[in-house]
């Protein structure tokens, strides 16, 4: 924590001095309406609610950010009173809280389609939630698909609720020294000026949290901010019931040291389940988005103990039963961990409740010993946690989904990895939120106003193809020239504020050319994401940027972390490059990357570059946000482009291919001049062929095409589909099944549990035969029998299988298929199975046996509980 953010004599002083008190705006009473559309974040995603505010002063919309709680108690007491008697204006008014009750009180999608399961309540646990830029607790991709999951979950009408922590100073402001070196500053939040209410008891008194922990008790408190119909609950720890070392657990989003990490994580996981008992709230399912709540799971499982008098194992079963995890990280170093230490000087506690030895509590966050030959086994992963107590886990694309079943294989040992239980619902938007205005009102006009309720609905966005050529190119333009000028105007700010002469700071009026063809680029600053790429070759680039016959530019934001050196150099090289004399007007460095900076980019650029070293982008969503708004996208092939580049009907661009380099020098080299080679044959020239009336109609035809085919899928109305469908009722049925009857079905697959772990090492697979004689003809079945001695296991207890598939040159079966044998007789202690292989493949193919554990006629997979035929 950065110690100037909490002044110990300034917080002493505070403390003992002053009496704190709320001022709440003075509305006139026919203006009230104003503060409940201001304290329901619904208002975000309406642009006829966004107006309304803005129009009632515009120079302080822009001063407090675009924040209403916060403009309401600012504007003068004679505006009020002057707004109170325009007719005009109450009557938009009266249209907004009219439209807002009509939304919270309409039928939705999951009324109809999941009218079963209405009793149903989900939980969403996320360390960080972008739900609009006013509300500055959030960092960047995770914390946006955090906040697009309750908005759609809000117009979806889903039981959901969504917990996180209350921030103090949120994530850092970045600003530039004059060498373009990342420097970070913390504002203060003021949460009675958000829309925020603090949470009460049924008597009145403020609902507090209290969390122990070995050295003391943190006590939390909890707010909401209503996102549409959906509660968002917070946790925040910076108040004077707690001493200032614990004050400061809440103050900043990722900041401070392990220590401070491991805490935040605790109030998140363990509080958060404690908030929701206080509310009353039992969810069906918990949602753990990313594996910083997962210490949630300790907490459950203490509960069911200690409430209901369950077993560990019991508890165990319980709560994995009613859990769901999304892993967000393809890159092992950037899924959370702690020392074991650390994790021990926090939960030993927690072992004792739970009935646990250390090393059984610590094993939960560990892959199997004998898995790991030279990895430290003295940390603790939140993510393995997550992933073994959980019903159901998921990557955020199907390429990520497949580097994590990769990454983390070794959690269930013998599992091939295509069986490793990790699929993947791929990310989404939530589209009336990222659509621009100019955009959202051609598509009222063509596609009909049932777009923003069905946003992945094909047939709706097949309408796009009517637009008018002119009045889409008319639209997005208008969106090029507010970003040209938006962005003049904060380099303006930028430049002012480094000191820079007045010289240089009037080439910000002149910087960028409205009707050049605009690149932009944003997002985290990792090196792997390559946010210089473009300008590897230099020469070629300043050739590109400056042919004044064809024009083009690129416009570029983002943060690196605080701890990142490697990140804030490229910004730095960046910004340099941008005050190279051939380079001034045409790049451009935008300070500060936010949801409000993105709003611009993302629906004014012409093209949306992305180049990570491909796997290593979980999915990616900005340039989603850019294809919904006619930005045309221009990626390696790695996390959602994968799915979302389509070649027949070219709706954006690749760069490079799938292949893997051994030499990343080699790899920046082959795909920067990709980059190069693709804008000088296929991109410019596509821009820049325009008719007689001025307008790129080959290059609105690619527009079109990219909004029709990316526009329905990689929302979040599909993905909170998929999330409801795939994970949530299914694993709130299983959990429901496994509670009834005071927990008779958990109690029984408890012991069968044991069981299972006790005998597993008993099973024999003794023998197995075939058919085969000589060659087999194509489509021909082959039948096999297998012998299996099950120790003191039962039949139902096992699956037995025919794992098949080609024969590499080591002899290891690819391309597998499985098939279930069914039990044919018994002879003595062995008992005989039986299935068969359909011959559909030509060439060296082979077979073998394997057992796993079975459950109620399902297939577990259980770390290190799989046996393989050895002996054929």
């Amino acid at each position: 924590m950065n110690k100037d953010l909490f002044n110990e004599n300034q917080e002493t002083f505070y403390t003992q001095n002053v009496k704190p008190f709320v001022v709440v705006p003075n509305l006139p009473e026919v203006l009230a309406p104003l503060l409940t559309i201001a304290n329901n974040m619904w208002w975000c995603w309406n642009s006829e609610a966004v107006e309304l505010f803005r129009r009632m002063d515009r120079d302080l919309w822009e001063e407090t950010y675009h924040n209403p709680k916060a403009m309401l108690g600012m504007v003068r007491q004679e505006r009020l009173v002057e707004l109170s008697k325009d007719d005009s204006f109450v009557s938009h008014m009266e249209r907004v809280k009219n439209e807002l009750e009509k939304y919270m009180a309409m039928n939705t999608w999951y009324s109809h389609a999941c009218s079963d399961y209405a009793n149903m309540q989900f939980a969403y646990f996320s360390t960080e939630f972008a739900i609009h830029e006013s509300i500055p607790i959030y960092s960047g991709g995770l914390g946006v698909l955090s906040g697009d999951h309750l908005k759609s979950a809000s117009d979806m009408g889903l039981p959901l609720v969504g917990v996180g922590l209350l921030y103090r100073y949120g994530y850092f402001k970045q600003y530039l020294s004059f060498d373009g070196w990342q420097q970070e500053e913390y504002s203060e939040n003021h949460f009675n000026r958000m829309p925020l209410q603090q949470v009460k008891n049924d008597d009145g008194t403020y609902l507090i949290i209290d969390i122990d922990t070995p050295k003391q008790k943190i006590y939390a408190r909890v707010w909401k901010l209503q996102v549409g119909r959906v509660p968002l609950y917070l946790l925040d720890t910076d108040f004077r019931k707690n001493p200032k070392e614990v004050r400061e657990i809440t103050g900043q989003l990722y900041g401070g040291d392990r220590e401070m990490r491991i805490l935040q994580e605790i109030v998140l996981g363990i509080g958060g389940v404690k908030l929701l008992k206080a509310l009353k709230i039992d969810p069906d399912v918990i949602h753990i988005n990313e594996g910083h709540s997962a210490f949630l799971l300790f907490e459950k499982m203490r509960g069911y103990i200690e409430d209901n008098g369950l077993s560990i194992e019991e508890a165990y079963q319980i709560v994995k039963s009613s859990c769901v995890f999304t892993t967000h990280t393809p890159v092992p170093a950037g899924n959370e961990m702690f020392s074991n230490d650390l994790v021990l000087k926090y939960f030993e506690p927690m072992c004792r409740k739970l009935g646990a030895k250390k090393e059984e509590l610590l094993a939960l966050g560990s892959f199997p010993v004998k898995e790991i030959k030279n990895t430290d086994l003295s940390n603790f992963s939140m993510t393995i946690l997550a992933l073994k107590v959980s019903n159901k886990a998921n990557g955020v694309s199907r390429l990520h989904a497949t580097v994590s079943r990769e990454m983390w294989s070794g959690i269930w040992p013998g599992i091939p990895r295509k069986e490793v239980p990790i699929t993947h619902i791929t990310n989404g938007i939530h589209t009336n939120t990222w659509i621009s205005y100019e955009f959202a009102g051609l598509f009222d006009r063509y596609l009909g106003s049932s777009w923003k309720d069905e946003p992945a609905d094909h047939t709706i966005w097949n309408r796009v193809a009517q637009i008018p050529d002119a009045e889409i190119w008319r639209s997005h333009e208008r969106r090029r020239e507010r970003l040209v000028s938006f962005a003049r105007e904060k380099l303006k700010h930028q430049l002012e504020r480094r000191g820079a002469s007045q010289k240089i700071i009037s080439y910000a009026d002149e910087v960028l050319d409205p009707e050049a063809l605009t690149i932009g680029f944003a997002r985290r600053f990792a090196s792997y994401k390559r946010g210089d790429l473009i300008f590897k070759n230099l020469e070629r680039i300043k050739k590109i940027l400056s042919n004044k016959d064809f024009p083009v530019q690129i416009i570029i934001a983002g943060k690196a972390h605080p701890q990142d050196n490697n990140g804030k150099e490229i910004i730095k090289k960046i910004v340099n490059m941008a005050n190279d004399p051939e380079l001034r007007y045409k790049v451009v460095f935008l300070e500060d990357y936010d949801m409000n900076v993105a709003h611009y980019l993302v629906q004014g650029a012409d093209i949306w570059l992305n180049n990570p070293l491909r796997p290593e982008e979980a999915s990616g969503t900005s340039g989603m946000k850019a294809a919904v708004n006619g930005v045309i996208n221009f990626s390696v092939l790695d996390g959602w482009w994968c799915e979302g580049y389509n070649a027949e009907n070219e709706n954006g661009w690749t760069i490079g291919s799938i292949d893997r380099y051994p030499d990343r020098e080699y790899q920046d080299e082959v795909e920067s001049n990709a980059i190069y080679e693709t804008l000088e044959k296929e991109i410019i020239p596509l821009y820049f062929t325009r008719g007689t009336d001025g307008i790129p109609r080959g290059w609105i035809k690619k527009m079109k095409i990219s909004m029709q085919t990316l526009g329905p899928v990689f929302n979040t109305n599909r993905m909170i589909e998929e999330y409801t469908r795939k994970f949530y009722i299914p694993t709130a049925v299983a959990h429901e099944k496994l509670k009834k009857d005071n927990f008779t079905a958990v109690k029984k697959k408890a012991i069968w549990a044991e069981n299972i772990r006790d005998n597993w090492d008993s099973i024999k697979i003794v023998l197995s035969e075939d058919n085969v004689k000589d060659e087999i003809k194509i489509s021909n079945s082959l039948t096999v029998q297998a012998k299996v001695n099950l120790g003191s296991l039962t039949p139902d207890d096992i699956s037995v299988q025919i794992y098949s598939g080609y024969l590499d040159s080591r002899q290891v079966v690819s391309e597998q298929e499985v098939d279930e044998m069914r039990l044919v007789s018994k002879e003595g202690d062995l008992h005989i199975y039986e299935g068969k292989i359909l011959t559909d493949k030509v060439g060296h193919c082979g077979y073998t046996i394997r057992v796993l554990p079975q459950y109620s006629g399902e297939v577990q997979y259980i770390t290190e509980m799989v046996k393989w035929q050895q002996n054929i």
